[in-house]
């Protein structure tokens, strides 16, 4: 029986370039339903026996944890080679010192049954709470300890996957949503990858399996039960709705059947052909169906120059996703199954903590310097928001990025975000910011993070460059902000 190729992640794992996907277990457990745990491993016993032996999870899928690692132990007991086990952990907002980072771990090898993770994924909410740069340090640390084999990230766009890689953390993978849907990997973050040797790990490429044969003339659902397609029907009406759905899935059957094969496969074949697409995440509902032979048939399949361009020109039709990777999780329209974050999180935290001083709110950071030299990061009185210079400095007070621009103009545009959102403001909110350079040659790189921050509000802007900033930072941020009446 033929069997997914293998593609290395990072430096010490390898998987295969189907993965299968078990974040439907959470959906089969859902309102507290009974899942045979028993009977989902042997299930997923047989993916693994078969060559589909790379599994991914997370802390949130219900007991897919569970079910992965039964199958491990089994494997392993009867002198198999054990399945690859990538999981993630998405903490919620929070302290990410040492203690929390190996807690976290460590609950994922106790429900694995396991000494060492293959590949931990780490997600986070917000970029403006900077403690995701202490979790990954400390992630990096375990994984020295031998508890970790590879980090991937899941999620991030493409200007802080950079930054993390320029700050020289051991980033083996990003895992992210890309599909004919959704062609933001193509871009940015596809040249991100490749310039650092990151592996694009592509989830929801079948769309919750609305890229099938099955919806092809059905009419657009109006009632959907389970939570993948929920989420799913969400990026079809971004792209433009049913209609033009529709005419993407006339185009693909025309190329299916020119090769004898499935739209899954047409579909599976054009995702894996991508610059940059590593494996793809293809989800399973254990016990209930199994996909694996029409999967496999996608990898003899070589489309043509001919396929290509017309499934573009059918593409070209769509609306793009809007953002980066990852941004529909942290910003409106939350392409969720819910539409919003509440099947994740109760409520984000405000970055930084607020006290009142004569009649202002101060929002601080926890700098050091804000108690020597006595200021805050950002004072509020009345609708005006002033934020102090703000350079890139890490929450341990290292310098983050200490030899790129970009980067750190990226850190301290986030921590001057945070400053204005814990003060009750918006990034939309900015009217004045001004930039401090200590080399001119850096002003176009700085330009452009500029552009992704604060593009949309088009503040009027300062930028001066070659000042000798006080320590080794190469850039230094201020901003104001005006917060319109709600």
């Amino acid at each position: 029986m033929q069997t997914p190729p293998h593609v290395t992640l990072g430096h010490r794992v390898q998987i295969r370039r189907m993965v299968t996907g078990l974040w439907q277990i959470a959906d089969q457990e859902r309102d507290g339903r009974h899942l045979d745990l028993d009977a989902a491993a042997e299930s997923l016993a047989t993916y693994a026996r078969s060559g589909f032996d790379s599994f991914d999870m997370a802390d949130h899928y219900g007991s897919a944890e569970i079910v992965a690692g039964m199958v491990h132990k089994a494997m392993r007991q009867a002198g198999e080679t054990p399945p690859t086990i990538l999981t993630k952990w998405c903490p919620p907002p929070g302290p990410m010192d040492a203690g929390t980072v190996r807690a976290g771990v460590e609950r994922a090898l106790d429900r694995l049954g396991l000494d060492c993770i293959d590949v931990m994924q780490f997600h986070w909410w917000r970029y403006e709470d900077q403690t995701y740069l202490e979790a990954l340090r400390h992630l990096a640390a375990l994984r020295q300890e031998g508890l970790i084999r590879e980090i991937g990230l899941t999620n991030f766009d493409a200007a802080h996957l950079r930054m993390l890689l320029m700050h020289g953390l051991p980033i083996a993978s990003n895992q992210v949503c890309f599909s004919m849907l959704d062609r933001r990997a193509r871009t940015d973050m596809a040249e991100v990858a490749a310039e650092h040797g990151v592996s694009i790990l592509a989830f929801g490429s079948m769309a919750g399996g609305f890229l099938s044969q099955r919806n092809l003339g059905a009419p657009e659902p109006a009632d959907i039960a389970d939570w993948s397609r929920m989420k799913y029907k969400r990026f079809i009406d971004t792209a433009g709705g049913w209609g033009r759905f529709q005419t993407l899935l006339t185009v693909l059957d025309t190329v299916a059947e020119r090769h004898g094969a499935s739209i899954s496969n047409i579909v599976t074949a054009w995702t894996l052909a991508q610059p940059g697409i590593s494996a793809c995440i293809i989800g399973t509902r254990l016990t209930e169906a199994d996909h694996r032979s029409d999967n496999l048939r996608a990898l003899s399949l070589t489309l043509t120059a001919q396929d290509h361009a017309e499934i573009e020109q059918a593409l070209a039709t769509l609306s793009p996703i809007p953002g980066d990777c990852g941004d529909e999780y942290r910003k409106p329209p939350f392409l969720t199954a819910s539409g919003d974050l509440s099947h994740h999180l109760d409520a984000l935290p405000p970055p930084f903590p607020v006290v009142s001083r004569q009649g202002r709110a101060h929002a601080e950071s926890g700098s050091i310097w804000e108690t020597k030299a006595g200021f805050s990061r950002g004072v509020r009185s009345g609708s005006r928001i002033l934020v102090s210079g703000t350079t890139a400095t890490a929450p341990d007070g290292t310098t983050v990025c200490p030899d790129d621009a970009s980067g750190q103009a990226l850190f301290a545009f986030d921590k001057v975000k945070a400053a204005i959102v814990s003060l009750g403001g918006r990034e939309e909110d900015v009217v004045r910011t001004r930039i401090y350079l200590r080399h001119v040659r850096d002003w176009e790189a700085v330009s452009a993070a500029h552009a992704r921050a604060f593009g949309a509000a088009r503040p009027a802007n300062t930028l001066i460059g070659g000042v000798d900033l006080v320590g080794e930072y190469l850039v230094e941020v201020e901003a104001e902000a005006e917060v319109a009446p709600s």
